[in-house]
């Protein structure tokens, strides 16, 4: 009768030094529809097993050369036949016998001289139990892989609303803030560029009564040494000179806010990246000056001839900000225990390159801080993955990046480090 349990036929590997017991166990066995396999000695049972993978082992406990204890032990001992369910065959009786079978690793015993029905119910026993076992193993697995996955999605979904809030934010932040900054200094350089001809109308005008009354009384000429009178003229002028060049500075920095924080449309727009770079720096700058316990952060960019860049350039900014501002704060932990010379005898650099190379705009940015461990590495665009204390780093930034680059815009983001030596970021983006 054929076993109408399973999908295919099961094979069975039948290991005994005696051909006749070998013939009546292959017979009954076959007369089941199971397929039966053969070996007379343990050697040659585990090469069969390696190369055939049976469904469930018959061993013969007696066999010259390896006896079967020992073939247990080696098939269990194997990756590739440990699974496979073991039936200890033989003639003794000891109990003794039968629990070191068990230990080593057999399921069951059969004693001989067997019982037909007997061997044929402990086969169709342990066949559904193997079968069960690895029909939950082939669930397990693929129910693990769908969590995986699933947990996957999730956290770059969670990823990607925190970067769209974030972005969202920022810009509606920043155009508040540029509006209102626009209002006042709008009126300031206005009003500087009416006052400083009216200012040299008035200088001329003084220097027309200097002219006509060459003789003042002594209070005039007290007061214009107190006031340092031509210091004061030659002075005017630079004054109104320094202030309107301080009205385009804050103006750059107004542009270069909504540069940075611009909205990102539906769709994928040409964006300059050496302006995107440049705003990150502007924005960066008051974290590059000089302070009391080190010089300047020195900042190098080598701009290569590249073209504009299908993107979202509001995203491609928070990737450069994420990169600048670890490498910033790398460089203030490298600078823990050296002296102000120290750091200014090998100082803090930053660089920044831009090239084209296989059709792709490539951007490195290098530092010479601290640098990292090959296991940080590793890990530095885990989700939620931090080196900072509390309060000082989300394990979110270098997240978001690799998302941005690799999701949105198709592109890659490796990073290499040495540990005491610094860190550098490769980008790469298709043209």
């Amino acid at each position: 009768m054929m076993n109408d349990s399973f999908a295919k036929p099961m094979s069975i590997l039948l290991v005994d030094d005696n051909p006749n017991n070998l013939k009546v166990l292959s017979e009954t066995i076959q007369g089941y529809g199971w397929k039966a396999l053969m070996a007379t000695d343990g050697e040659s049972a585990i090469e069969q097993a390696e190369y055939a993978h049976p469904d469930l082992i018959i061993l013969d406990v007696m066999m010259p050369g390896i006896d079967g204890f020992e073939t247990c032990r080696r098939l269990k001992a194997n990756l590739i036949t440990e699974t496979i369910p073991v039936i200890f065959m033989t003639a003794l009786s000891n109990a003794t016998d039968k629990v070191k079978g068990l230990e080593i690793g057999a399921v069951d015993y059969i004693t001989k001289p067997f019982q037909q029905e007997e061997v044929i119910a402990r086969l169709k026993l342990h066949l559904k139990i193997s079968h069960l076992t690895r029909t939950l193993e082939q669930q397990v697995s693929e129910r693990t892989v769908e969590l995986t996955k699933s947990l996957k999605q999730l956290q770059d979904t969670q990823i990607q609303m925190i970067q769209n809030e974030k972005m969202s934010a920022l810009g509606n932040l920043v155009a508040g803030i540029a509006h209102e900054m626009n209002n006042p200094l709008g009126f300031i350089s206005a009003s500087l560029k009416q006052a400083k001809p009216s200012i040299g109308d008035i200088v001329e005008h003084l220097k027309l009564y200097q002219q006509t009354l060459p003789s003042p009384s002594q209070e005039i000429l007290n007061h214009a040494e107190e006031i340092d009178l031509d210091y004061s003229i030659q002075d005017l002028s630079k004054m109104i000179d320094s202030m309107t060049m301080a009205c385009d500075r804050i103006k750059n920095i107004s542009n270069s806010l909504r540069t940075f924080s611009r909205a990102d449309r539906d769709y994928k727009q040409p964006f300059n990246l050496h302006e995107g770079i440049d705003s990150t720096i502007l924005i960066l700058k008051h974290r590059l000056k000089a302070n009391e316990l080190r010089p300047a952060i020195e900042v190098f960019t080598e701009y290569g001839n590249i073209p504009e860049v299908e993107c979202f350039p509001g995203q491609l900014n928070q990737v450069f900000m994420n990169i600048l501002a670890n490498a910033i704060d790398a460089l203030d932990e490298s600078n823990v225990g050296r002296s102000f010379e120290e750091i200014t005898a090998n100082p803090n650099q930053i660089r920044i390159t831009t090239f084209v190379v296989d059709k792709q705009v490539t951007i490195t940015i290098t530092d010479n801080g601290i640098g990292m461990s090959e296991e940080v590495r590793q890990c530095i665009f885990d989700n939620l993955f931090t080196t900072k204390g509390v309060n000082k780093g989300t394990g979110l930034g270098l997240a978001i990046a690799k998302q941005i680059i690799i999701d949105k815009h198709d592109g890659t983001i490796d990073c290499w480090s040495t540990l005491g030596e610094g860190t550098k970021f490769t980008i790469s983006l298709p043209i």
